[in-house]
């Protein structure tokens, strides 16, 4: 199998896989997936996340607005995993599907200048790891430069894959999303809603 079909495959397989807030500026809130309800608590927001805004009151960010936010994302653990501090606000179309549900879910409603803490539940998130994501190739089949575990696998498509295995006859390649089976928790702060 040459190196560009076996990519296709992997993508293809992937994309199969894949188909199958308040007013107190300092809440956090749980999104859950069963009941769409949160619980809140209060908690510090991030100084790192906090852009000098002047809020009028009449910005709230509803579904197809385009809107630029600042956030940290932290793992359970509080490993950070990613953050637009020190670089420019992510912007996206909230409801449209370019953000993980839980953040769409978080980001609408708030107005310019709130911050907020929200955790989201995996569902919410990359969805829970699926042991059928795992996929085997036979070894003859994989090109020498992918039989390498750990490696990260480019599909073409944007979904990220992993080598996990390298065996005498078969390259076991992980599908799940790196942050599959993770709940979330981002530190965000609503910037602007671009007119």
């Amino acid at each position: 199998m040459s190196p560009v079909r076996l990519l296709i495959s992997i993508a293809v397989l992937a994309g199969a896989l894949t188909a199958c807030g308040g007013d107190d500026p300092s809440a956090v809130t749980t999104v859950a997936p069963d009941d769409g309800e949160g619980t809140t608590s209060s908690s510090a927001p991030d100084d790192a996340l906090q852009p000098d805004i002047t809020n009028d009151g009449d910005d709230v960010a509803d579904d197809g607005e385009t809107v630029r936010v600042h956030y940290a994302g932290t793992l359970d653990d509080g490993e950070e995993f990613d953050s637009s501090a020190g670089g420019d606000p992510l912007q996206f179309t909230v409801g449209v599907g370019m953000m993980i549900p839980g953040f769409d879910t978080a980001v609408e409603g708030m107005t310019v200048g709130e911050s907020k803490t929200v955790t989201i539940a995996a569902a919410e998130a990359y969805g829970e790891r699926v042991e059928d994501a795992i996929v085997e190739f036979p070894i003859a089949d994989v090109p020498e430069e992918f039989r390498v575990e750990g490696i990260q696998v480019d599909l073409g498509n944007g979904l990220p894959a992993t080598v996990v295995e390298v065996t005498d006859d078969i390259v076991r390649v992980d599908t799940n999303h790196p942050l599959a089976g993770e709940a979330l928790t981002f530190a965000i702060t609503l910037v602007e809603i671009v007119a």
